[in-house]
This record gives structure tokens, C-alpha cells and sequence, in this order.
């Protein structure tokens, strides 16, 4: 009968902690962003040679890395920019244009205009125009056409590549490619990031970057 209640209690005992240690996981661990310890000079390399565009602050980077149509990049921008700009941070946004898959396009061609005028450009006021504007109703009026244009279509190309770049040195950290991906440095000066598609990761975000 001792054993018996030894083994119960020992039963309950684990079931506890594992069921705390499931919750720890399921409500904080799992939304935390990743420590970039490996290619980190690579990876910085990519972030800041891309053509990203930023309200121009002074503060804390970040980058941001994104496409048009991405609704979980645009809640981020539409929910966090405001705060973190606020603070000082520097969003820095990389507007890619998705590559083919299997021969379908994962782009329009007025996307693809407007990449190649933002690395081209780098234009903040170009960016928020576009990110205000319904998606189906902009034609990037007056901006050069990228398809056809040996020169820009090079260039929505680079983006392209930049992605294809990141995708391993991202998963040597723990990171894989999912939008918006947002790498940062702390205060300390330590290289952070994460595949921040669901809101539960936003409070780390602003918690390293000082944002309200």
C-alpha cells in the first residue's frame, strides 16, 4: 500500500511539473524571439546592403521583412509601427517580391514595379502610400515598369536572392522563413529575431527595443 501511494504521489508529482513546464511553453517560451549567434556578420551583411526603406530615426534597427499582400506583416506594421517609432526605432522594411512556385506567380507585376522603386529609390513616403492603399486597386501609377526593364527586373531578382540567402542562416538560429521576419539588436548589443507571424511575439519585440 506505501508504494502504492509512493507511486501515486510520484505520479502526481510529474504530472504537475509537467504540466507547468507545458504551460510555460505554451504561453511565454514558444513566442520568444531567438538569440542569432551564428552568421551573424553574414546575415547583417544582407540586411544592410538590401534596399530597405525607414522613417529615417536614429534610434534601435529593425528590420522587417515582408511582402504586399502578407496580412500577419501588415497587422504587425498597422499595430507595433506607431509605438515603435514613437521610441525611436528605425523600422527598416524589406518589401520582397515573392519568387514563382511551380510556375504560378506569387507577385503582380505592379508589386514588382513597386520593389524595384523602393530598393531602387528607398522612398518612406512610397511605402506607406502603397501599404494604404487596397491592394487590388494599386497599379503603381507612374512608377516604372519593372517587367521588361532589365535593370529593375535585376533588382526584384536581388530581393529574391536576399530571401533565398537568409532562409539557411536563419535556420542555423532556430528561425525559419516565415513573414514578417524580424531581426533586431538589443541594448546590450545582441543579435535577436524571430518569425513574428503571431501577435503573443509583438511584447518581445517592444520589450528589447525600449517601445512602450
Amino acid at each position: 500500500m506505501k508504494t502504492l501511494r509512493l507511486w501515486a504521489v510520484t505520479i502526481l508529482v510529474l504530472g504537475l511539473v509537467g504540466g507547468g513546464l507545458y504551460l510555460w511553453w505554451r504561453l511565454d517560451l514558444r513566442w520568444r524571439p531567438h538569440e542569432i549567434t551564428k552568421h551573424q556578420d553574414e546575415i547583417g551583411k544582407i540586411l544592410e546592403s538590401s534596399g530597405w526603406v525607414s522613417p529615417g530615426l536614429t534610434g534601435p534597427k529593425l528590420y522587417v521583412l515582408a511582402y504586399r499582400d502578407c496580412a500577419d506583416c501588415t497587422r504587425f506594421e498597422d499595430s507595433q509601427f506607431p509605438d515603435l517609432q514613437k521610441a525611436g526605432v528605425d523600422t527598416r522594411v524589406i518589401a520582397v517580391a515573392r519568387a514563382d512556385v511551380n510556375g504560378a506567380p506569387k507577385s503582380t507585376a505592379p508589386e514588382r514595379a513597386t520593389v524595384a522603386e523602393l530598393w531602387v529609390n528607398r522612398n518612406w513616403g512610397l511605402f506607406q502610400r502603397w501599404m494604404a492603399a487596397p491592394e487590388d486597386s494599386w497599379t503603381a501609377q507612374g512608377l516604372p515598369h519593372a517587367d521588361g526593364d532589365v535593370a529593375r527586373s535585376a533588382v526584384v531578382e536581388v530581393g529574391r536572392m536576399s530571401v533565398e540567402r537568409l532562409t539557411p542562416l536563419l535556420k542555423d538560429n532556430g528561425i525559419r522563413l516565415a513573414y514578417p521576419v524580424l531581426i533586431w539588436w538589443t541594448k546590450d548589443g545582441r543579435m535577436r529575431g524571430c518569425a513574428c507571424e503571431r501577435a503573443e511575439t509583438y511584447p518581445y519585440v517592444r520589450k528589447d527595443l525600449t517601445a512602450r
